[in-house]
């Protein structure tokens, strides 16, 4: 298979089989994966911070 095959063949996919939302459901599946990702990303940054603290107590307490 060609690429240049390959290539009609996506479009055609993406063309005639794909079902796409509306724009009003794109919008509202963006605000939901903007929303999640906030709070993923600060969820991972309370768990770096306590785990960094942990470990900086840590060596501290073997040091002394």
């Amino acid at each position: 298979m060609g690429f240049v095959t390959y290539v009609k063949e996506s479009y055609n996919e993406l063309v005639n089989h794909v079902t796409w939302p509306s724009w009003a459901e794109a919008q509202k599946l963006t605000v939901t994966v903007a929303v999640f990702s906030v709070i993923f990303a600060l969820l991972i940054y309370g768990v770096d911070t306590v785990f960094s603290k942990a470990l900086t107590n840590y060596f501290e307490w073997i040091k002394s």
